[in-house]
């Protein structure tokens, strides 16, 4: 088969080519620009997934540090709890008979209750009070002093502790 090409359809076959080429590239350049955001979506979105990667490593440390410490922190509170138990027993067992505590006052006021007078002496040292300059508080009230240490024992009688010295009694005025 032979076929006769003429002059107009080799020039609208060019035309058709030309649109043709012209269609391909306009394809060519928005398929670029997909590619390109495509690019720069896959950066993004590696980026964000480095940062939660590091950002997941950190709150991981943090929570191995708080579980460590809480582990310490609950292992102390057993123990404490041991010896607690322990004291409890203790002071259960023995008899409160003539035995003394230490309470140590402020001002006149009872800020803490001690097991014995040294114990006071070491906490008043926390609370800025020298442990070498005690004196004997005589016959001054309990609020004249910064700190006192007074000794009580305990009166089976009463059911209750009592002062270990107790003060001289003053006769009152008019009475015989």
């Amino acid at each position: 088969m032979i076929r006769i090409v003429t002059t107009g359809r080799l020039r609208r076959l060019e035309r058709e080519t030309e649109q043709a080429r012209i269609r391909a590239r306009d394809t060519q350049a928005q398929a670029d620009a997909a590619w390109g955001r495509h690019v720069r979506e896959l950066f993004a979105v590696t980026n964000r997934a480095e940062r939660a990667e590091a950002a997941t490593a950190e709150v991981g440390e943090l929570l191995a540090g708080a579980v460590a410490e809480l582990s310490a922190a609950q292992q102390e509170l057993l123990l404490k709890d041991i010896e607690i138990r322990r004291l409890r027993e203790q002071l259960e067992g023995e008899s409160m008979e003539g035995r003394s505590l230490t309470v140590l006052l402020h001002y006149g006021e009872p800020h803490t209750i001690y097991a014995c007078r040294e114990d006071a002496y070491a906490d008043t040292a926390t609370h800025g009070a020298d442990p070498d300059r005690w004196v004997p508080s005589g016959e001054r009230p309990a609020s004249a002093s910064m700190w006192r240490c007074e000794a009580f024992i305990y009166n089976a009688a009463s059911n209750g502790f009592r002062r270990a010295h107790m003060p001289d009694r003053k006769p009152i005025e008019g009475a015989a």
